[in-house]
């Protein structure tokens, strides 16, 4: 199969009769680990992986967006700067790509039309940020193309606003700055109060392993929207702006205000803003074993205090942590299930993972071999 910068370029001549001026790309990401403490402003450890979302783009004089992709063949949208209109529908991709032109129009930034091809090779709905790809390949098309100058950063912000403002949708941070200011070799240690990120080099003999458990994915994401809300109750009845300000110490002595599970979601925030910066360290220092540790202990927190683990996940991190002991960590990263391990494991957890998986759950898995990706740009011809 072609990459996606040649298929790009063939969909654009297909649908427009005539060749693009630029391409521009903007990868997909794992979290390694920081669960559900992005939107409570807390820390994360992201990876962008080497999956990514290309657009073929030629410039326009008016301010016309006309935009196809190969993910759903047929269908051209088409808006004009400043005049999104409102969101018609949830599922429409097209509304990303609104959400970005209408933060900028906001923003009070003037920007020219493209067309635009899109194709991509991250996987949709296992948990990749496909969505998040597709917004800042776009925004820095936009910037290189009607020469904004925009940072990574604020490519990021902007792609964020267009979601939280546009399409209604309360997101953090994370999906966003990782695929705008990642770096190769490298996980993005990023503080999601602060809006500042630290690059932090992986070990070269560890291997990433990314599996899609193939679980329900729209029970995933209802159950997710109900933990944003949790945290949202826990926030308000204990007077704070986010739970990033919440300490273990200060939750035990407010142990009366809160029921017992909605204690157990704060202290899985605490803990785990704790465990990032931890693991961040250990991924440092190349100590695979306290790795590990934390990543078992995240996973821990998240089946048994925020109880967010579907039963195929947690049968699926068990085989793996049983098989690879300290040798590398495992855990559940936003639905999906993340291995970083030894590179000479990896060939006997992909055959674990094919063998035994689906005896145990009747599910088929889909295995990806990543590797830790640069951030979003133009590709040069």
């Amino acid at each position: 199969m072609s990459n996606p910068a040649q298929r790009a370029t063939k969909l654009f001549v297909q649908t427009f009769g005539t060749k693009a001026d630029d391409l521009y790309q903007a990868p997909g990401r794992v979290n390694i680990i920081g669960e559900h403490t992005d939107y409570n402003e807390g820390l994360v450890l992201p990876a962008a992986i080497n999956f990514h979302t290309v657009i073929a783009v030629k410039h326009r004089e008016d301010n016309l967006f006309r935009a196809v992709t190969d993910a759903f063949p047929g269908q051209i949208k088409q808006w004009t700067f400043g005049e999104e209109g409102s969101v018609s529908s949830n599922d429409d991709w097209a509304n990303y790509l609104k959400g970005v032109t209408a933060a900028m129009h906001m923003s009070g930034l003037q920007a020219k039309g493209l067309d635009l091809a899109i194709v991509g090779n991250v996987p949709l709905g296992a948990g990749l940020s496909s969505s998040a790809a597709l917004e800042i390949a776009f925004g820095t098309a936009i910037s290189y193309a009607s020469q904004l100058h925009l940072s990574p950063s604020a490519i990021a912000l902007l792609a964020q606003r267009g979601e939280s403002q546009y399409m209604c949708l309360d997101c953090g941070i994370m999906d966003q700055m990782i695929s705008a200011l990642a770096e190769e070799d490298h996980a993005l240690l990023i503080d999601c109060l602060e809006l500042e990120s630290e690059a932090i080099l992986l070990p070269e003999n560890l291997s990433m392993v990314v599996i899609d458990p193939n679980i329900n994915r729209k029970a995933f994401m209802m159950q997710f929207e109900e933990r944003k809300k949790d945290c949202a109750i826990i926030t308000q009845l204990l007077g704070l702006d986010s739970l990033r300000d919440l300490s273990l110490s200060y939750l035990e002595q407010q142990r009366d205000t809160l029921s017992s599970e909605q204690f157990r979601r704060a202290r899985h925030v605490i803990t785990e803003n704790t465990r990032t910066s931890n693991a961040a360290r250990a991924l440092q220092q190349n100590d695979i074993a306290r790795f590990s540790q934390l990543m078992t202990q995240s996973h821990v927190s998240l089946r048994d205090d925020f109880e967010v683990i579907a039963p195929e996940v947690d049968i699926l991190v068990s085989m793996i942590s049983q098989h690879i002991g300290e040798r590398g960590g495992v855990r559940m990263s936003d639905g999906c299930v993340l291995a970083l391990i030894e590179h000479e494991l990896t060939d006997d957890v992909i055959n674990l993972v094919e063998q035994e998986y689906t005896q145990k759950t009747g599910l088929e898995p889909r295995i990806l071999l990543c590797s830790a990706s640069a951030g979003a740009g133009r590709i040069s011809k």
